[in-house]
Parts: C-alpha cells; sequence; structure tokens
C-alpha cells in the first residue's frame, strides 16, 4: 500500500519543496510600475534564475538577498530602440553610460548601418560577455557598400538579388528587420523600389523596417511618406528613426508630420516613431554636403573637391541648403569629434572658421567645410546641428506612438564632445518632461521606454514587470532622477537611477557599476541555429 501511495506523496511534496526555495532576489516597498501604462502600486518584485517569478506581497525571509526600494520607482529596464553601438560595445562591454541611463536592451544597426556579419558579430558579444541585452537590424547601407560600393545608381538584377540574399542570410542569423539611412551614401542613391524589395525579405521573416527617412528638413513629409509606402508594399512594420522636423521654416510643423503616421494607421499601417529629447541632433559632417558629390569612392570625391568649378557648384548648393533653411551661416553646426585637430571639439563651423582668420561669410564656411572633411581624409566627422524647436520636440514627444531612443553609441568617459543623449536621454525624458513641465505622465513615459519598444521589435519577455518575464528592472527615484550631460559638458553619468538588473544581476548597485555582463543577445523571429 505504501508503495503504492509514495507517487502521490512524491507530487504533492515536489511544489512544496520548490515553493519553499528562497527565491534569489526580493525588491520590497517599492512603487511599481510594470510597463503597462496603468498606475503605479506598492508590490514586491521576486527573482528566481535571471525571471521575475512573483509581483506582490512577499515576505522578505522568502529571499536570499532583499534590495529595500522604499521611495523608490520600480520599473522594467528601459529599452533602447535606436543606438549605433559596432565597434565601441565591443570596446566597452559594460556600456556604462547606457547602464547608469537605465538602458537594459538595445537594438543596433540604425540609420543603414550595421555589422556586415551578424552571425560573426553576435558571436564576438557572446564570447567576450555584455552588461546589457542586444538585438540588430541589418543595414542597406552596409548591404548595398557590400554588392556595388559607391555607385550613384539603380542595380542591376543581379544586383538586387544579391542584396535580398544578404538580408535573407541576415534575418537568419538574427536580425530583428532591416534599416535604412536614405540621408547617407550609399543608402540615398536608392530608389523606393530597391528598398521596398529589400524589406519584402525582412518582411517574410517576421522583421521590422527601421528608417532614417530621406529628409529630416524641407522635404520630411515627402520622406515619411515614402516610409509609410514602404509600409504598404512590403507589408512589414515601420519604424520612423528619431522623428523631428530639422528646418526653421516649418518649426511648428510637427502635428502635421505626426498626422501623417496617425492617418497611416488608420488605413491598417503598423507605423510608429522614435524620439530622442534634445532640439540638437547629431550626425556626421558629410551630410551637408550634396550626395552627388560623395558618390564613386573617395578618389573620385577628393577630385571633386579639388576641381575649382566641380567645388564651386558644390558650394554653390550648400549655400542654396542654407538659405532654404533660414540660416545666414553655419553656427548651428558644432563639433563633436574632429581627430586631426582636437582644440576644434566643440566649437561650431563659424566660430573655427573666424579662429582661422578666414573671411566671416557663409561662402568661406562651406569651403572650411570641405577643406576639414580633406584633411581629415574623408573619415567621419561627428557633428552636432542645432536645428530643432522645443515645441516639435514636445509635440512628437506627446504622440503616444513616440518611443525613447538615444541614437547613440558607448561613449567613451572624456573623449570629444559628444552629443549628450548619448548620457542622459532617459533621465531627461524622467526629469525634465516629466517631473518638471508634465508633458506626459510617469507610467506613459515609462511604457514608451519599455513594453511599446518590445512589442516594436517583438521581444516576447522584456519590457514589463511580470510573472516568466526577464528580470531587467530599474530602481529610481523619481524626485532627482536627472540627466547631468549639456552640450558644454557632455560628459556626466545620469543621476537618481539607483540600481539597474539585467536578467536578475545587479549592474548597477547602489549607483556604481558592478563590471558584470549578464547581457543576452535577442534574435529575430527568423533566427536559425544553423
Amino acid at each position: 500500500m505504501l508503495n503504492r501511495l509514495l507517487p502521490f506523496f512524491i507530487c504533492f511534496l515536489i511544489p512544496l519543496l520548490i515553493q519553499a526555495q528562497p527565491y534569489d532576489l526580493v525588491i520590497k516597498n517599492g512603487r511599481v510600475v510594470d510597463g503597462t501604462g496603468n498606475p503605479w502600486v506598492y508590490a514586491d518584485v521576486a527573482i528566481q534564475n535571471g525571471r521575475i517569478v512573483r509581483v506582490g506581497v512577499i515576505p522578505a525571509v522568502d529571499a536570499k538577498r532583499t534590495i529595500d526600494a522604499t521611495g523608490l520607482i520600480v520599473a522594467p529596464g528601459f529599452i533602447d530602440v535606436h543606438t549605433h553601438v559596432e565597434g565601441s560595445l565591443e570596446a566597452q562591454p559594460g556600456a556604462p553610460n547606457f547602464i547608469h541611463d537605465g538602458v537594459t536592451t538595445m537594438i543596433t544597426g540604425n540609420c543603414g548601418g550595421s555589422s556586415a556579419n551578424l552571425r560573426t558579430y553576435f558571436d564576438t558579444l557572446r564570447m567576450q560577455g555584455i552588461s546589457v541585452n542586444l538585438g540588430s537590424l541589418i543595414g542597406h547601407n552596409t548591404v548595398r557598400m557590400r554588392i556595388m560600393k559607391m555607385a550613384f545608381r539603380e542595380p542591376t538584377a543581379r544586383e538586387q538579388t544579391e542584396m535580398e540574399a544578404l538580408v535573407e542570410q541576415a534575418m537568419k542569423d538574427g536580425a530583428v528587420g532591416l534599416s535604412t539611412g536614405l540621408i547617407y551614401t550609399p543608402g540615398t542613391y536608392a530608389r523606393t523600389p530597391e528598398v521596398v524589395n529589400l524589406a519584402k525579405m525582412a518582411s517574410r521573416y517576421g522583421g521590422v523596417y527601421a528608417s532614417h527617412i530621406r529628409n529630416e528638413g524641407q522635404n520630411v513629409k515627402q520622406a515619411i511618406e515614402e516610409a509609410i509606402q514602404i509600409s504598404r508594399e512590403a507589408r512589414i512594420p515601420v519604424e520612423i528613426s528619431h522623428f523631428k522636423v530639422a528646418s526653421k521654416p516649418l518649426w511648428g510643423k510637427s502635428t502635421e508630420t505626426v498626422e501623417l503616421v496617425e492617418a497611416a494607421r488608420r488605413e491598417g499601417l503598423d507605423v510608429t516613431v522614435d524620439q530622442y529629447p534634445y532640439t540638437a541632433s547629431s550626425t556626421s559632417l558629410e551630410s551637408i554636403v550634396p550626395s552627388w558629390a560623395l558618390a564613386d569612392g573617395d578618389s573620385a570625391v577628393l577630385n571633386r573637391f579639388r576641381d575649382p568649378v566641380t567645388r564651386a557648384k558644390i558650394r554653390a548648393e550648400m549655400l542654396d541648403g542654407l538659405a532654404k533653411n533660414l540660416r545666414k551661416n553655419y553656427d548651428y553646426a558644432v563639433v563633436a569629434s574632429y581627430k586631426p585637430d582636437t582644440t576644434f571639439n566643440g566649437l561650431s563651423i563659424s566660430a573655427i572658421n573666424e579662429k582661422m582668420g578666414r573671411k566671416k561669410s557663409a561662402s568661406a564656411e562651406a569651403d572650411l567645410i570641405l577643406d576639414l572633411m580633406q584633411q581629415a581624409s574623408l573619415k567621419r566627422i561627428q557633428m552636432v546641428y542645432h536645428t530643432m524647436s522645443e515645441t516639435d520636440v514636445e509635440t512628437i514627444l506627446r504622440y503616444p506612438n513616440t518611443m525613447i531612443a538615444s541614437d547613440a553609441g558607448v561613449a567613451k568617459l572624456g573623449a570629444g564632445m559628444p552629443h549628450p543623449r548619448a548620457y542622459g536621454t532617459n533621465a531627461r525624458v524622467l526629469g525634465r518632461y516629466v517631473r518638471e513641465r508634465r508633458i506626459i505622465p510617469l507610467e506613459e513615459a515609462i511604457r514608451r521606454m519599455t513594453s511599446l519598444p518590445a512589442q516594436r521589435f517583438r521581444l516576447q519577455d522584456r519590457g514589463l514587470l511580470r510573472p516568466g518575464y526577464a528580470a531587467d528592472i530599474v530602481l529610481f527615484d523619481e524626485k532627482i532622477v536627472s540627466d547631468k550631460a549639456t552640450y558644454d559638458q557632455p560628459h556626466a553619468y545620469t543621476t537618481g537611477i539607483s540600481w539597474v538588473l539585467v536578467n536578475g544581476t545587479p549592474v548597477v548597485e547602489n549607483n556604481q557599476h558592478t563590471g558584470k555582463r549578464p547581457g543576452q543577445l535577442l534574435f529575430g523571429p527568423g533566427y536559425s541555429k544553423k
């Protein structure tokens, strides 16, 4: 009889024994903002084996370790959907500027630029370990460069097929989608049908299309319409990157650009946007130069710069663009990183022109831009461009389908004069726009940083404080959380975020980076282990 009853006793006892095992960690006494947008509640959060296993009232005796979150907000770790960390993450796997800003997951490979071989890239990161979770898009510029170099023309049928094959392989290697940078070379040379066909390949494997659209200034509406057209024709969800209005004559028109997105959604197209909460952008100096002048490789570009007639044509187009944006000079363009002469870092083109004793005119400054590019051997010169209005930033932030993103890489503390968004994007939203200006409520801001991006990029077990989800968790003081990085003093970590857990492991503990590397690689739906 006892032998027959023994299996029943075992089945009854095992759940009790499991329940009796202490949790790895319990966060107690905090105000939980779960990522859904619902109001905060007092609750404890229990973690076991890197996962959230319980949210509710949990006795401290049930935990191997307890974090007292009295006075703190407990939220899902922030998901930054727009980063550029190729190279910089390998150099600094701790990603301190992101981690101290509450970021636990990043999507890289944006603006058309990614690793060319994602499987190798992922293997490298897996072997060295990283402090954050990471997913990657496959970049159109990267793909086009590999097949067509810097050719300023449409692809042949064979070249199109080869590019589609590269996108397909990247999706199998784990890409979460396709990105474009249609303002950059060589992506700017692509017409819409080329992109549609590549997006169709990404769509076939469940991917997303993320786009730095073709124009964010004078022709921003047409560029948004192109992204929507690609969504329609490729049947793919679209994420419009760093949504903005970057032209003085159009300041205040963000209500119209947002309406374009909303109209697409009413049509049934899955279009969303992301934004960094600043009135300045950051990209390369070459973005000022007409794209045709940058075609066909460095030798051809330098020849154009040196030829007086061609140079005059380039300069004339630059000055025309300046006038259309109601600018008298290039004082809005500030050097972030110029390797040939680091004393230029932090100075505007106008200030450098004056410092060099050159003629004080827009024409002389346009020539200076070409000279700086030549002296840098056409290597990337990172800039900060003050081109937006605060009104538009706030209008876009109010839009419910706007996510928060930094558009940054892993910053090296003290190196250059980077955009402050590299350090303080999320804290700026929480401090300036939630606490001080009350543009959006706290719970809504956290939804935009967590469950909305997780839904957009199909991260199935991230973005919410819910049993069964990965224990990516941020603890912060909503009364003091602040961005400290400024344009003049950009190297400053966020304050007020005291704990950051990645997959249940504290990476920030009492405001200090622990050096732990518990981050995981996150693959798209098309991922194949073969």
